[in-house]
């Protein structure tokens, strides 16, 4: 253990200025349902953007990150796509205008406004608030375990053993630590809400984006005088039918990792990821703390700027310390400690590297920004839970006239819930790879069938949806023990094919939506697709509406978006491996793309 009194100090300093802001926004948090779930809909949209950003900085998803980089280099810049991350360009191009038109406090209670509020409509509402609540228990327990083995790394067993009143497992040494520390952070989460949340998370970007750049900076000057050994192909972002990545003459037990990882064919894999993260983007935000964030806007204009800005600060500063470590751990490979219980352990690469690495002042800043983003992204999820929960499960169906001071209070004990069944899920995860694939390619594959339809087809109803629900929830909980071993993603064409069934299969053999929720929603929402009834009847009752007809144009923008969002994840990855040309190239068509943008999204805003 060789933390400074220091770093020990700024992390001191942080825990009192997050709770401090948790205490000073508790009241105004607890004036209403909306300041405590939205920040009463006034928060500037760039606060939210970088507290979204903020939010998706967090210890398992950089540990992740780290991992695939050193592993795939380049190449690596496509696995994200897994969640896929391309998805805040759907949402800033046009899904955020769409959702945060709508007015509503949570998914589940859009759903009102897009099916009524007859006995289907009842019956979607269920089914999301079910997804809404196992979607954000993932997440959690995702966060859990990437803390455990993250404070692992800076405090070992041994000099914590002596003091626990009972035996722990070595492989259940992470899972105490998350424990620990996922009850901290859950005092700071449920006191102020989400204007709390994010005037925390605005703090914990700004004492990343910092260290980040530190990171970076030693990676450079390490890199100016060491040459990386890496295997041919590593520097190169393409690919072919597979990865053709080769460790056998440098560090072979790499190739272990690769084999475990299973993304190979290549070719196959990212093709199944691509048509997977189109339909799961086109799909809408999942009901979680992205959602909430968009639904805590100002306006819909300002929803799609917030979703659009997330990308712009996310991207670049989480890249410059991602490959800053990556090169580090290259370069002083020997010098890592990645063993644990079960053997060599890839994901130990981060935490490991700020341990051997990271000079005084830096180290602590590193320990309190992702210590701060594991608070952060467990604070909006548990946000984002705790809505849905007491929202569309309290409000709705046990006590609808429960004052102030009564919601204030399940508020706080649902949050306790929450955290203790995320915690017991957690235990049971193998590591952050497993939760992580299990989140983005099984459950989220059951998501996508009956959310595309909601947005894009009139037909769609509340009985369509449930069916379509859970026929992809139950497949998705299942899969993994019928399919042990397999990669998710691979049975994720399945999952959408029985889901995408029972939607149709449940829309069809229903009657279809009240009309005139039909037509208030299409009038207010202005989705396009197939409307093209209701386009009619709304024409007819009001000649001067115009329909949507920007397709074209959204889909432009968001060829654009996601050709600039993989340059912004490019960029400072060639800019700290000195990479001088290839750094140039990736600034121009950046610049090509962010022009073409404000003159085809951004001055269109205004029309939206």
């Amino acid at each position: 253990m060789r933390i400074h009194w220091v770093d020990v100090l700024i992390i001191f300093l942080y825990l009192l200025a997050v709770i401090g802001i948790g205490f000073y926004l508790s009241k105004r948090a607890a004036r209403s349902k909306g300041d405590y779930m939205l920040g009463g809909n006034q928060i500037p949209w760039w606060m939210l953007g970088i507290s979204n950003a903020s939010g998706m900085f967090d210890i398992s998803g950089t540990i992740w990150l780290v991992t695939i980089t050193f592993v795939y280099g380049l190449k690596s810049i496509w696995l994200p796509w897994l969640w896929p991350v391309f998805n805040q360009i759907f949402l800033m191009v046009y899904l955020s205008i769409w959702l945060r038109r709508s007015q509503v406090t949570t998914g589940a209670e859009w759903i009102i406004t897009r099916f009524g509020k007859g006995n289907d409509s009842q019956a979607a509402h269920s089914i999301v608030v079910i997804f809404a609540i196992l979607s954000c228990l993932g997440f959690m327990a995702y966060g859990f375990i990437g803390l455990g083995k993250f404070i692992e790394i800076f405090i070992p067993w041994q000099y914590v053993e002596a003091y626990v009143p009972f035996e722990v497992s070595p492989a259940y040494v992470p899972h105490f630590y998350g424990i620990v520390f996922s009850l901290i952070a859950t005092v700071y989460a449920i006191l102020g809400g989400m204007s709390s949340i994010v005037w925390a998370d605005v703090l914990q970007y700004v004492i990343m984006t910092i260290a980040s750049l530190g990171i970076a900076f030693i990676a450079m000057t390490v890199l100016g005088g060491e040459t990386l050994v890496v295997p041919k192909g590593w520097y190169n972002p393409f690919f072919s039918w597979e990865m053709g990545l080769d460790w056998s003459s440098s560090l072979p037990e790499v190739n272990q990792k690769i084999s475990d990882d299973a993304f190979s064919p290549f070719g196959l894999f990212f093709s199944i990821m691509l048509f997977k993260g189109v339909l799961a983007s086109v799909a809408g935000p999942a009901p979680n703390y992205d959602m909430q964030k968009i639904l805590s806007t100002r306006s819909p204009k300002e929803a799609a700027l917030m979703s659009g800005f997330v990308n712009l600060v996310l991207m670049p500063a989480r890249y410059f310390m991602v490959i800053g470590f990556v090169v580090l751990a290259i370069v002083y490979y020997e010098r890592l400690d990645l063993s644990s219980a079960q053997g060599l352990d890839f994901e130990k690469i981060l935490p490991s590297a700020i341990n051997e690495f990271a000079p005084i002042g830096l180290f602590g800043l590193l320990i309190t920004g992702l210590m701060a983003a594991f608070m952060g992204t467990f604070a909006g999820t548990l946000n984002a839970a705790q809505a849905y929960i007491v929202n569309d499960i309290y409000l709705k169906n046990i006590n609808p006239k429960a004052g102030p001071s009564l919601i204030r209070v399940m508020n706080y004990t649902v949050g306790i819930a929450v955290v203790i069944v995320s915690i017991i899920l957690g235990l049971y995860a193998k590591d952050v790879n497993s939760i992580l694939q299990w989140i983005v390619s099984a459950l989220y594959g059951g998501y996508v069938a009956a959310n595309v339809l909601k947005w894009h087809w009139w037909r769609f109803n509340g009985q369509g949806f449930f069916w379509g629900m859970l026929s992809g929830i139950v497949p998705a909980l299942i899969f993994p023990y019928i399919f042990e071993g397999a990669q998710p993603l691979y049975y994720f064409p399945l999952i959408l094919l029985i889901s995408l069934s029972g939607s149709i299969v449940g829309a069809l053999l229903s009657p279809p939506t009240d009309l005139e929720t039909l037509k208030k929603f299409y009038k207010n929402v202005r989705p396009w697709g197939y409307w093209e009834p209701i386009r009619q009847r709304v024409q007819i009752e009001d000649p001067t509406f115009k329909p949507n007809e920007d397709f074209g144009r959204d889909m432009l923008n968001v060829g654009l978006g996601i050709l600039a969002q993989l340059c912004l994840v490019a960029l400072p990855i060639f800019i700290v491996l000195l990479q001088i040309e290839a750094s140039l190239i990736t600034a121009l068509i950046l610049a090509i793309c962010l022009y073409a943008l404000w003159k085809t999204w951004y001055l269109k805003l205004e029309t939206y």
